[in-house]
């Protein structure tokens, strides 16, 4: 079907935008919970110029193609929405409060917006309560040295989930990577105040970062995470996610 004939059943500008050779991959991505930020320099340019056709594109699917206020965009499906949803685990949203914080610490300048898979985890051993975090990993408040090796790799894990959503962006192939402003979903709830990198710590710390399990009929979590520093993110299929090479 040409141009002219689809611009007979939608706007045009919406007839450009799925015309365009970046759309196939960037809806893929986008459905698979992928935030896509001012890093993406295409598909973010490209989500930008197109963002009030792409919205009413996606209102028919019961979902809202977001902006957020640090710029990244990304899908919220609704509870009655054609588009698969999932919640990240509790590990995944704690890694995500740590990496939110990293992001708004005088660090990140230092290292020139670099961290390790291994900064990351010590960072999290050191923030948050070491009680709950191995209770993540043998359901007890104390554990041995391979239950932190356990933890670790379930830290790994996580940051492999939140590539894949858009979270950071891997360097190299030595467990490094920089962290994108998409983190700030997991600090939504901390946009306003004087000092927002203490109260991230806060909730770190008081384990109100920890995602409560919710039954399947539940409200998703995904619906109002900017209001609820419990809620969680559109997630990627875990079985693929497991298969991917370490960060």
């Amino acid at each position: 079907m040409s141009l002219t004939n689809i611009e007979e059943f939608m706007p045009e500008n919406l007839a450009k935008a799925i015309a365009n050779p970046l759309f196939p991959a960037l809806d893929n991505a986008l459905r698979s919970g992928r935030h896509i930020s001012s890093e993406d320099l295409d598909n973010h340019a490209f989500l930008i110029e197109f963002e009030q056709e792409l919205g009413m594109f996606y209102k028919r699917y019961n979902a809202e193609l977001v902006r957020a206020p640090e710029g990244f965009l990304y899908l919220r499906p609704r509870s009655t929405s054609l588009i698969g949803r999932s919640v990240l685990s509790e590990i995944d949203m704690l890694v995500g409060k740590v990496l939110c914080f990293l992001y708004l610490s005088p660090e990140r300048l230092a290292h020139e917006g670099i961290f390790t898979n291994q900064e990351l985890f010590d960072e999290l051993v050191t923030l948050a309560d070491e009680q709950k975090l191995m209770k993540l990993v043998t359901n007890r408040a104390t554990g041995s040295d391979l239950d932190r090796e356990k933890l670790f790799d379930k830290v790994k894990t996580s940051l492999r989930r939140l590539r894949r959503i858009g979270m950071l962006i891997p360097i190299g192939d030595h467990g490094k990577f920089r962290i994108s402003e998409a983190v700030f979903r997991f600090g939504a709830d901390v946009r306003t105040g004087d000092d927002i990198r203490e109260a991230q710590l806060r909730l770190i710390r008081d384990g109100e970062a920890v995602v409560h399990h919710q039954e399947p009929s539940q409200s998703s979590l995904l619906d109002d995470i900017e209001q609820d520093s419990q809620e969680s993110l559109e997630n990627a299929d875990a079985q693929q996610v497991e298969q991917e090479s370490s960060i």
